[in-house]
């Protein structure tokens, strides 16, 4: 039986972290695959995922081969059973599309075929460019109802809860991405028939008049009114045409699980991934939340999972990655886990041209963080590489395989096309590892956070559709899009975490906000928000809830209607924004409490005249307001309207006038560390620790102001993470503290990671350690101390025996 409860996974009952790896059984040769299996299981792995390509298991319409009948490699079967026979979890993804660098995305060339219709018509009457088709068109769906029923067969028998192994099914894949980068929203006949009558579903007739002056139910008049919309309903367009979508990729993944549970794929988890990531950053990742929230929120039984694909962990990037957890986590049911089903590692040489190169730390530190934010289960992405065969029927595309990438594939993998390990396996085995050795703990565990959150806005990002021809498209678009990540991101996001503040996030536009469970809100503003959210902030702040305003008090609601709400709460009327130019050094300086601070060069700042607060920042030259500290109702609003930079401090005083103060926290001047830590509802913690910079650090850890680990100073190490247990029993010996990483856990023996000149284990037990020459033992009170004899830097192997 497999639940999805309390934010955990539970396998017959018990909590399980799911480490996985992603094997493209089609593209390597039968004889291949238990060697594959063999390293995936040397890395550390409990279970293996891959795709099942309708591409390449139904080339002709009704010849469908799951069992390898035309090519070995086929034998979908036989590579299920071989990892159930190797004691491995399997994690279905059958598509219809399944991307992967395949022709088509995964659909079979003669889908296309048979039913043209289902090809997307864009903007302006346009064909997409990108390889899509309309989801719910009725030719699409009839064949994918046939391609579930095929792989449902086989599978129904080897799901966990008859007694095989697959534990969780993917829904198609990165639903609504290829529309998104493409700028190409699905217009076709069927789509906007579909979306005429969900606009009469929503608005009542006179509504639907005075924001549409065309006649919905003109066939040939809606076409040109939708694809090609006048500027005077583009905004209404915009915000329609997203909440529609949104609502439509819900109904194309009920869809699917329909088909599924109609052919017996029940009792387990139904994965819907989410997209966005790219060139180095997550910036634009919420995209892929604010499309398919709806999604895998509709109804039990569903849980999302993250694409991550940017590369090295570094202080550039690490706040991307936690925001975009907080942010999953922020739509969430109460139940609902974090997992990254696309997890990517390796070298980064995705262009077989060397032009990537991660660090080994890049996967390492990525799983450290998502675990320790309550990620239950992670696929490397993609963990083998392997080749892509040449089709039988010639398509003259120039090449004729299944992909696109040429003959080898997967290039960056860990382990190679070939079977080879890159220089990235060992780091990523042993994070993996780690990991596994104290699973039973981390899957239960929470992130402990101080008082404060992020805002999460999905609205914010419901910009996949931009008209270019709208100039307010445009200027909506530009606006959000400067305001909702980027600096807010880099400058205040940051600067919190590297204060030492571990914070989650809330939807504050779909769920309640309430100042007795989220005391202090980060919120990213920028020119244009909703009416209700505008009122929330404000009943919100009346209530006594404080709020750290960043960007721009928002003017306009999100149809670009005039809309002060907030300002008018705040006080204060926001006149132009001030933006740098080549000849115009913007600058800002600080005022009241924030005097002390020189003035700095910024690229824009929002003028604000001011009634009665205090004035924290002003525009140099015309000394106008662009930051204050005022009081509303019985809270306190910290407004900073200008691109102001990572100064921590500032960030940390700010957030302690309003109420929230970071708990754990360390001495190091040089910053470059990520820190949080989990507990369980008994005690049992980790400190998660990141060193995100290429130099060793020597710090103290303290908590409420006082010193951890006896006040003993410990060293990071260059590009290293550590995970310090806290009062954490395994099997009847307590740590209570340790310098040193668990590694592995047996009856009599527990393996440890040296990560320091002299490793310090202190342990709470009735049992005898067995005396070795690589530590010597003290006991003080009820405390024994392990003092470990080797040095983490060259030998960080320790293995503590109990007689």
């Amino acid at each position: 039986m497999i639940e999805i409860k309390n934010k955990q996974i539970l396998i017959d009952g018990e909590p399980k972290i799911i480490m996985a790896g992603e094997i493209h059984y089609f593209r390597l040769d039968r004889n291949e695959w238990q060697d594959r299996i063999d390293k995936l299981k040397a890395a550390g792995c409990n279970a293996v995922a891959t795709y099942v390509p309708w591409l390449c298991h139904e080339p002709v319409e009704g010849e469908i081969d799951l069992i390898g009948e035309t090519r070995p490699e086929l034998d979908l079967v036989g590579f299920i059973d071989l990892c159930a026979e190797n004691g491995l979890y399997f994690f279905l993804r059958p598509g219809p599309f399944i991307m992967a660098e395949m022709k088509n995305e995964g659909i079979p060339h003669w889908v296309i075929e048979k039913h043209p219709e289902t090809v997307p018509v864009t903007w302006d009457g346009k064909t997409t460019l990108a390889h899509t088709l309309d989801y719910m068109a009725p030719g699409f769906l009839q064949e994918t109802k046939k391609w579930f029923e095929a792989v449902a067969a086989v599978s129904v028998p080897r799901l966990h809860t008859n007694g095989g192994n697959i534990i969780a099914v993917q829904l198609d894949n990165e639903i609504g991405m290829l529309s998104w980068v493409s700028n190409s929203p699905d217009l076709t006949d069927n789509v906007l028939s579909d979306f005429s009558h969900w606009l009469k579903e929503r608005y009542d007739v006179n509504a639907l008049i005075s924001r549409y002056p065309f006649d919905i139910n003109d066939i040939e008049g809606r076409k040109e009114a939708i694809r090609s919309p006048k500027e005077e309903y583009s905004a209404e367009l915009h915000y329609d045409l997203g909440y529609y979508m949104r609502n439509r990729f819900a109904r194309y993944v009920a869809t699917l699980r329909a088909y599924c549970e109609e052919s017996g794929v029940k009792d387990v988890p139904f994965v819907v991934n989410i997209h966005g990531t790219g060139g180095g950053r997550a910036l634009r990742f919420p995209i892929g939340i604010s499309q398919l929230y709806e999604s895998y929120t509709q109804a039990p039984g569903y849980i999302s999972g993250s694409d991550i694909y940017f590369g090295d962990l570094s202080m550039a990037t690490f706040q991307d990655l936690y925001l975009i957890n907080g942010f999953m986590d922020a739509v969430h049911n109460q139940d609902q886990p974090l997992t990254s089903v696309e997890f990517n590692c390796g070298d980064g040489n995705f262009g077989n041209n060397y032009s990537g190169r991660l660090d080994p730390s890049a996967a390492d530190f990525k799983a450290r963080m998502c675990i320790a934010q309550g990620n239950r289960l992670l696929n490397y992405y993609l963990l083998t590489g392997g080749r892509n065969y040449r089709m039988d029927n010639e398509y003259n595309d120039g090449n004729d395989r299944i992909a696109h990438t040429g003959e080898r594939h997967g290039f960056a993998a860990p382990i190679g096309p070939e079977g080879e390990l890159n220089y990235t396996f060992p780091r990523m085995a042993r994070s993996i590892k780690t990991i596994m050795a104290v699973s039973d703990k981390l899957a239960v565990m929470e992130e402990e956070r101080d008082p404060v959150a992020f805002a999460f806005i999905p609205d914010y990002y419901m910009t996949e559709s931009c008209y270019s021809k709208s100039e307010t498209m445009k200027k909506m678009y530009q606006n959000i899009e400067a305001n909702r990540a980027g600096s807010a991101w880099d400058n205040m996001a940051r600067a919190m975490l590297l204060a030492g503040y571990r914070f989650g996030s809330v939807d504050i536009q779909n769920k309640p906000v309430d100042p007795h469970e989220t005391p202090v809100l980060a919120v990213p503003s920028a020119c244009y928000l909703h009416r209700e959210v505008q009122q929330k902030l404000v009943d919100f702040l009346y209530a006594g809830g404080n709020i750290l305003l960043y960007g721009e008090v928002p003017t306009h609601d999100m149809e670009a209607k005039p809309c002060t709400i907030l300002a008018d709460a705040l006080g204060v009327q926001p006149t132009e924004v001030r933006t740098a130019n080549l000849n115009y050094k913007l600058s800002v300086y600080a005022d009241g409490w924030a005097k002390q601070r020189p003035e700095i060069r910024t690229h824009k700042a929002q003028a604000l005249e001011v009634d009665n607060a205090e004035v924290i920042f002003r525009i140099y030259g015309t000394d106008e307001v662009c930051g204050i500290d005022t009081k509303v109702g019985n809270g306190r609003a910290i407004v900073i309207a200008t691109a102001y930079n990572t100064d921590i401090d500032l960030y940390k005083e700010a957030l302690e006038k309003l109420g929230a103060h970071a708990s754990l926290r360390h001495d190091c001047n040089y910053h470059g560390i990520f820190m949080t830590s989990t507990a369980t509802k008994e005690g049992e913690r980790f400190i998660h620790i990141l060193n995100l910079d290429g130099f060793d650090k020597d710090i103290h850890l303290y908590e409420n102001e006082s010193k951890l680990l006896d006040g003993r100073k410990i060293m990071l190490q260059s590009k290293d993470g550590l995970m310090i247990p806290i009062n954490v029993t395994l099997n009847d010996v307590k740590i209570k503290y340790s310098t040193a990483e668990v590694k592995n856990v047996k009856k009599d023996t527990i393996d440890f990671r040296l990560t320091q000149a002299e490793d310090v284990i202190a342990l709470e037990t009735d049992r005898e350690i067995a005396p070795s020459e690589d530590y010597h033992v003290q006991k003080r009170e009820n405390t024994t101390y392990v003092i470990s004899k080797k040095h983490g830097k060259i030998d960080d192997r320790l293995t503590l025996r109990f007689i």
